[in-house]
């Protein structure tokens, strides 16, 4: 089902500098966040907790240096600590972290089999901390049956309002269900509901070689095998057929720089949108239909004044709108740290496109 020679995204493993700090509880820590600043390395010792007192105190800092009030300085902000705290390091050996009461994390083993010894960012072993639960233990969807099992480093959802969007617009669907394709299947949570809702075949694309690895995996051996064939490629990879449907739950945010590919699921460059729809409009059958769920927030944030779906259809030329159905989205709750005003004007949209009559 899929290429065996595709290599895995994981955190690059380093080695630690020549000049390396330590920090243990004992240090002080102005200036061990002052030696971070200088962009040297910091080591984390004796204790794991050690680490997770110097990103509290970290943060400290720079939310008495730097503004964090709009999106865009909340981006700033979450830019600079994600230099500063890379310079953390934790030091991995057989697969374990060298410090005590530290997690055990799966993912050490699973994605750096060949190494025995290497260093690691302390945020980025918090995150395979985390994705080793949601693997290990599964994420139940509201819009699913049974759970899905996130491979690292694959975007899954944690808000669903476009997901209840696309759920009921396919219990109302009456257009044929014999294949559909599915950009950017991610944890294959999409393609799971057109299963659910009866389509015979999916195939479905991503770019990131992730994606492909773990859903390859969890359908081996089972029925969902023969109904979701996956690609490795950008938008419609190999598949090259027209069909009844495309799917499309791209980023909703525009890139303001360089992307790494970890970012490639949540920030979207300049020429994805205008891509999409060329090859798009090449594979649709006759009366089929495009589905793209998408948002408002980078309107609301002011991070762009454009919109790339209104954009295409303002030129008249490939497709014509069908419907567009939105939905509020829930207020950030008072518990997250982040300050999320405009989450209040949020809405997830649902748009439905048909190739226009002039073609």
């Amino acid at each position: 089902m899929v290429n065996n020679t595709l290599q895995v995204n994981r955190p690059e493993p380093i080695k630690a500098g020549i000049d390396i700090g330590s920090f243990t509880r004992k240090s002080d820590i102005r200036e061990t966040i002052q030696t971070l600043l200088a962009g040297k390395q910091i080591l984390v010792e004796e204790i794991y907790s050690n680490g997770l007192y110097l990103l509290r105190e970290l943060t400290s800092y720079l939310k008495n240096t730097l503004p964090n009030d709009s999106f865009l300085e909340q981006r700033a902000f979450r830019a600079e600590f994600r230099k500063l705290s890379h310079l953390i390091l934790i030091h991995v050996k057989e697969h374990k972290l060298m410090v005590r009461k530290a997690p055990v994390i799966g993912w050490l083993e699973k994605l750096y089999p060949e190494l025995n010894e290497f260093f690691l960012p302390l945020p980025q072993i918090q995150g395979l901390n985390s994705a080793w639960q949601w693997y290990k233990n599964g994420i139940h969807i509201p819009v699913l049956r049974n759970k899905i099992h996130p491979y690292f480093g694959v975007y899954f959802p944690t808000r669903f309002e476009h997901l209840n969007l696309f759920d009921n617009w396919l219990k109302r669907y009456e257009g044929p269900k014999k294949t559909a394709v599915d950009i950017g299947v991610g944890s294959g949570v999409l393609s799971l509901l057109m299963v659910q809702h009866g389509f015979q075949k999916i195939f479905g694309t991503d770019i990131n070689p992730n994606a492909i690895i773990g859903l390859s995996e969890s359908m081996e051996g089972t029925k969902l095998a023969r109904k979701i064939e996956i690609d490795f490629g950008h938008l419609f990879g190999k598949w090259e057929k027209p069909t009844e449907l495309i799917v499309f739950n791209p980023p909703w945010l525009p890139a303001m720089q360089e992307l790494n590919k970890l970012d490639e699921a949540i920030y979207y460059n300049e020429q994805l949108f205008p891509d999409f729809f060329e090859a798009a409009h090449k594979r649709l059958l006759a009366g089929g239909k495009i589905v793209i769920l998408f948002s408002n927030i980078a309107q609301i944030t002011q991070v762009t004044t454009e919109h790339p779906i209104k954009k295409e259809l303002l030129s008249g030329n490939r497709f014509v709108l069908e419907k567009c159905l939105k939905k509020s989205v829930k207020e950030a709750s008072e518990k997250t740290k982040r300050n999320q005003h405009w989450r209040g004007k949020e809405e997830v949209e649902l748009w439905v496109l048909t190739s226009s009559t002039n073609d």
